[in-house]
């Protein structure tokens, strides 16, 4: 249902501002892959080293926000895309502050990505594809939930009965069946470092 009567209101303090104050370029730096590939781990210790370096950042997890802000939201297609459009948008208000935002979600729809991406400005989006082979996913299988998507406990599931696409053209691929986590976040960084520098 969409908002009627409503007017945008316009504020002094511009994004531009902020990225003055917190001497750093906003992006949004999406992790995308399946159940189990590593981007929450790889998501982690990537913050942690943007951190380090001194750069204001926030980790937006797929699990945590379900936890919260998405808890209505079920995992059939449509549910998938109402979680990501609202992870997009407040992704947006994230990079309108000046924040680097890391998200470590499944988000199998090239479509629901594709759509974040063009909710900020060309270089304010890094879509990094966790890439690993569903056979390693599933013998990581870390939450048990494959074991209980080929039980037929979990419907929905990607990689099993709901489809991942994987994405087309990635700003970077990190393949965790073949390179420790170090490498992983070292390639995204040598990446990222050139676009959120002022």
């Amino acid at each position: 249902m969409q908002s009627t009567n409503i007017v945008k209101q316009e504020y002094k303090i511009t994004k531009q501002d902020r990225i003055q104050q917190l001497n750093q370029r906003p992006v949004v730096i999406w992790l995308t892959g399946l159940s189990g590939s590593g981007k929450s781990t790889i998501a982690n210790c990537l913050e942690q080293e943007l951190n380090q370096m001194g750069y204001k950042t926030y980790l937006l997890d797929g699990d945590n926000i379900r936890f919260g802000l998405n808890n209505n939201i079920d995992f059939t297609d449509e549910g998938r895309k109402e979680n990501i459009r609202r992870i997009g948008e407040v992704a947006k208000l994230f990079v309108d502050a000046g924040i680097i935002v890391i998200t470590a979600f499944i988000s199998p729809f090239i479509e629901d990505r594709n759509s974040v991406r063009g909710l900020v400005e060309k270089k304010e989006f890094i879509e990094v594809y966790v890439e690993c082979p569903i056979e390693i996913c599933e013998a990581r299988d870390v939450k048990g939930l494959y074991q209980k998507a080929r039980r037929g406990e979990i419907a929905n599931f990607t990689g099993i009965s709901s489809a991942f696409e994987a994405p087309v053209n990635p700003e970077v691929t990190v393949h965790t069946s073949k390179e420790i986590v170090r490498n992983c976040v070292n390639q995204i960084l040598s990446f990222t470092l050139n676009n959120i520098k002022v």
